[in-house]
This record gives structure tokens, sequence and C-alpha cells, in this order.
């Protein structure tokens, strides 16, 4: 019986692929080599955006080294690298704008003025008493000057001396500024300052800070007021006589002058706003004006307010 015909199918060869291990061998050699290269070329690509970013970098800090160089060789205004120096320009421009603030200062009492002209009302103080002591108003009058200054280098000291009792502390500031205040003193200045019942200073070592402003000794207070009655009240305050006695042992500086012609106190131009502040109740605040019977809390009182 014959067998069955069986047809033989030749495979189809894909294009492209190897047709025996000779080929297979080449294109697997091809494919690695193709691999190879391109790792190659994204390894170059990377490392040339890094060069690419260090040369831009490096570019822009020369850049700005040379815009520096050229602008501190074309002024004489460098910026001083020490702290005095510092310390001196800062205050050079605290200066310049304190004097700033009172020129605004006094362009808006003359609009205000002029304004309240406009509309037929009279511009009015709270009173010149008022204006005084609050420092609003320079003034000129008969007074008295006191000086302290620290001790002299070789100046005697005496065994049990420190360092801290041969310089002028701020509680003797004080102590001549309040026994001044108790003497009837109308207006004070401590250096080029006016002192008014919010000016507060620190002393820091032997350098004085008022105001945002430093001093260096001799410490020079100015007051308006009588003559007599200011020096009596220097020699009645104990605090002053402990200093006094100070001068005496240490060679503290202490001069009083009592000036023939008229001294002059400047007005404040610092800043007056307060958060608290509180009188004690029969304190006379101003000439005729004692503080809790005022009209104001009179009234309070009657009303159950107060």
């Amino acid at each position: 019986m014959p067998e069955p015909h069986r047809e033989h199918h030749a495979h189809r060869a894909v294009p492209g692929a190897p047709t025996d291990d000779a080929d297979r061998l080449h294109h697997a050699r091809a494919r690695a080599a193709h691999r190879l290269a391109r790792q190659r070329r994204t390894r170059t690509r990377r490392a040339l955006r890094g060069t690419f970013s260090i040369a831009l970098v490096m570019a822009l800090a020369g850049a700005l080294f040379t815009a520096n160089a050229r602008i501190s060789r074309g002024t004489d205004a460098r910026q001083p690298q020490d702290l005095a120096g510092l310390q001196t320009n800062e205050d050079a421009r605290r200066e310049r704008l304190a004097d700033r603030v009172a020129d605004l200062r006094s362009q808006v009492d003359a609009l205000t003025e002029e304004q309240t002209g406009t509309v037929g009302l009279e511009w009015q103080t709270a009173g010149q008493a008022y204006d005084i002591a609050s420092g609003k108003v320079a003034v000129s009058g008969r007074g008295i000057t006191v000086t302290l200054d620290d001790a002299p280098a070789d100046g005697p000291r005496p065994a049990g001396t420190g360092p801290d009792d041969l310089v002028v502390h701020q509680q003797d500031l004080q102590a001549v500024i309040n026994a001044l205040w108790a003497g009837g003193a109308e207006a004070m200045a401590l250096m080029d300052q006016r002192v008014i019942s919010t000016s507060a200073f620190q002393c820091i070592g032997n350098v004085l800070s008022l105001q945002g402003r430093r001093y260096s000794p001799p410490y020079v207070v100015t007051a308006v007021g009588d003559p007599a009655e200011l020096l009596s009240a220097l020699d009645a305050d104990p605090a002053v006589r402990a200093y006094r006695s100070w001068v005496d042992v240490v060679g503290l500086g202490w001069e009083v002058s009592r000036p023939t012609t008229d001294l002059d106190v400047p007005a404040y131009d610092g800043a007056v706003d307060m958060r608290y502040a509180s009188v004690p109740p029969g304190t006379e605040v101003l000439p005729g004006l004692v503080s809790g019977d005022s009209t104001a809390t009179q009234a309070r009182r009657e009303d159950g307010r107060g």
C-alpha cells in the first residue's frame, strides 16, 4: 500500500535574520558594538554638558570679581572691614536720617498749621509748659552744666579699687539728672540731645548709648533752671555725694559750672511713642496739674466710672 504523500515545505527565512551560526555571531557582535558606541556618545554628551556648566560658572564668577575690583578702584568710599569703621559709618548714616526726620517733621507741622488756617481754625498747642516738658521746643535760659569723666590712666590707685571704680557708670549719670530734675530743672540735655521723661541711656563699658547714638567721656549735662536751686539739689543728693567721694579717691572727673550767659537746650528729635506709662496719684505733672485730680478724672469719679 503506497505511503501517503507528504509535502515538505521549506521554512521561509525572515528577512535580516541569521541563517546559520556564523551569521548569528556576526549580528551579535554588531549589536554589541552599536550599544558600546551609543554608550560612548551618551557619556561624551554628559561630559560636555558638565564641562560647559563648570566653564559657565567660572566665567560668571570671573565677571563678578572683575566688576567688584573695578568698583573698588573707582571709589574712595570703600566699606571698612573693621568694626570701629563700620560703627562710624552707621553713626554717620543715622545722623543723616535723623536730620531728614527732623526736616520732615517741620514740614508736617507747617502743612498742618497751613491746613488748619485754611478751614478757619486757629493753630493751638497744649500750652507752653507742655511744649517745654515734652521737649517739643528748644529752651534757652540760665542754668548750670555738669561734666563727668573717667579717672586718668596715671591717677591714684588705692588698694582694693578695680577697673569699674575708674569709669563713669550709668547710675552716676542718672543720679545727676534725677537730682537736677528734683532741683527744678525746666529743660535738660545730655551731650547734644534733649532729655525728656522717656529718655533712656545705657553705658556700655566707657561708652554712652543714648537714643541710638554713642558718646565717649567726658559726659556733659546741661540744665536750664534756677542755678542756686540746681546746685543745692546736687549737694543734697546722696548718690551724687557718693560719686564725688570717688572723685577724691581715684580722680574721677567732676566739674560744675555756672555760665553767666544763657544756656541753649535743643528740642527733642527722637520718637515719643509710649506703650505703658503711669504717674502716681498726687504727683504734680505740670505746674497746676496734679495726677489724679484732673477734671477728666473727677468727672469719671462722679459718674462712677473711675
